[in-house]
């Protein structure tokens, strides 16, 4: 049987280890208990957890034990990593509803039985601590020195770094080594971000049981040029449908440059790579039935067959240009005080999002790009009828940007 290690690794996933012999060995010769941690800042998870999940589904499927970790404690806190500013500060109430939302998304991806994986959160071991007692146990540990070279403090320091966020590595640091003594983990794993808060935890378990543990990061999901995927006009590339639709989640795969397309088949789907290769070798127009796997294989592992067919459809009718009004496509509701105060197709063009403003929906009519229910609005001035909205109407912007708008 293949070494998970190298699955891992001929897919992309492997970014850093604090040591690749010692980690391959352990992943090829008994189960391990590994960890990621998810902090509930917001009620959906994201298409950049989706990586780390699915890393987390192929060493559950080679026989290892994975704990998804809720950061029910280090969300108090908030992590600096990559951020600017300190995060905005987040009730115990708003946090709670988040991890709970986590849950059940995170159910469809990885099988929680106790056994084969678990489900904890950090509220339960860090919302209590005795701060003392914690710096006694955890923080004559950490050298302030060696922390502040760290990349998740040191892009901080000329802007500004709180002594609360100045706590979060240790935290996190704290969360392995209360894993690892309570369910045996030997292993965390995150996002490259993270290497700096993975590397301190499997240190103080070094330092403080002279035991094995390990540490590693998995690439971020970014395109060709470096830049992280997953954002949209309307924000984050988010897992939960009522955030981003499954037609919208399936267009984004779909739309994807074609440098990104080998990349993102041997991250987020489980086909084998023998056939990521093919398909991502394919060229110009044929680098399309790529993209369709692509978005098919996604959307599926997110929301289900049944809905990847019907946003696979709605696509297929958009690409051949028999889209009607009826298709499965983003619907915008908009209010009759809304559509009465302007009906000029330009105002529903900005209150739908397929403009930025009533003026930019000028310029797009002007342009010729645009169209109600299949027919090319030439007049900048043109309005919408009542009965219109009522039925739905299809605006068209361009090829590929539609929205049905309807009357609330």
């Amino acid at each position: 049987m293949q070494n998970v290690f190298d699955i891992l690794n001929e897919r992309g996933f492997v970014k850093q280890t604090s040591n690749e012999q010692e980690i391959r060995e352990a992943l090829g010769s008994g189960r391990v208990t590994f960890y990621i941690g998810f902090d509930p800042t917001a009620d959906s998870l994201h298409v950049g957890h989706f990586v780390q999940l699915m890393a987390m589904a192929h060493l559950q499927r080679a026989g290892h034990r994975p704990i998804a970790l809720l950061g029910g404690g280090t969300t108090m806190i908030g992590d600096p990593s990559g951020k600017s500013d300190m995060r905005t500060m987040m009730t115990k109430e708003t946090i709670a509803h988040n991890a709970e939302c986590f849950k059940k998304q995170m159910g469809k991806f990885i099988e929680f039985d106790g056994e084969n994986a678990i489900m904890v959160n950090n509220a339960d071991w860090l919302l209590n601590i005795n701060y003392v007692d914690f710096l006694r146990e955890v923080g004559v540990h950490f050298s302030v020195n060696r922390m502040l070279t760290a990349d998740c403090y040191k892009q901080r320091l000329e802007r500004g770094l709180t002594f609360m966020e100045f706590n979060y590595m240790l935290m996190q640091a704290y969360d392995f080594l209360v894993l690892n003594e309570k369910y045996g983990a030997t292993m965390q794993m995150g996002g490259d971000d993270q290497w700096s808060n993975i590397l301190a935890g499997a240190d103080l378990i070094r330092r403080k049981f002279q035991r094995p543990a390990h540490a590693m990061t998995f690439a971020l999901l970014t395109t060709s040029e470096g830049v992280k995927m997953g954002k949209t006009v309307k924000g984050a590339l988010w897992l939960d449908e009522n955030k981003t639709t499954p037609y919208e989640f399936y267009q984004y795969w779909r739309n994807i440059a074609d440098a990104d397309v080998y990349k993102c088949l041997s991250l987020l789907t489980f086909l084998p790579m023998d056939e990521v290769r093919r398909l991502s070798a394919l060229k110009d127009s044929e680098i399309n039935e790529a993209k369709k796997v692509l978005a098919y294989e996604v959307t599926k592992q997110v929301h289900g067959e049944e809905k990847a067919e019907v946003a696979k459809s709605a696509t297929e009718a958009l690409f051949s240009g028999a889209v009607t009004a009826d298709a499965d496509i983003p619907t915008v509701a908009i209010s009759k005080e809304e559509f009465a105060s302007d009906r000029r197709v330009a105002a529903v063009l900005a209150l739908s999002g397929l403009a930025k403003s009533k003026g930019d929906g000028r310029r797009l009519i002007e342009g010729g790009g645009i169209y109600a229910d299949d027919e090319k609005v030439e007049d900048p001035n043109a309005e919408l009828t009542e009965a219109q909205l009522a039925a739905g109407v299809l605006l068209k912007k361009g090829k590929k940007s539609y929205k049905k708008v309807i009357l609330d």
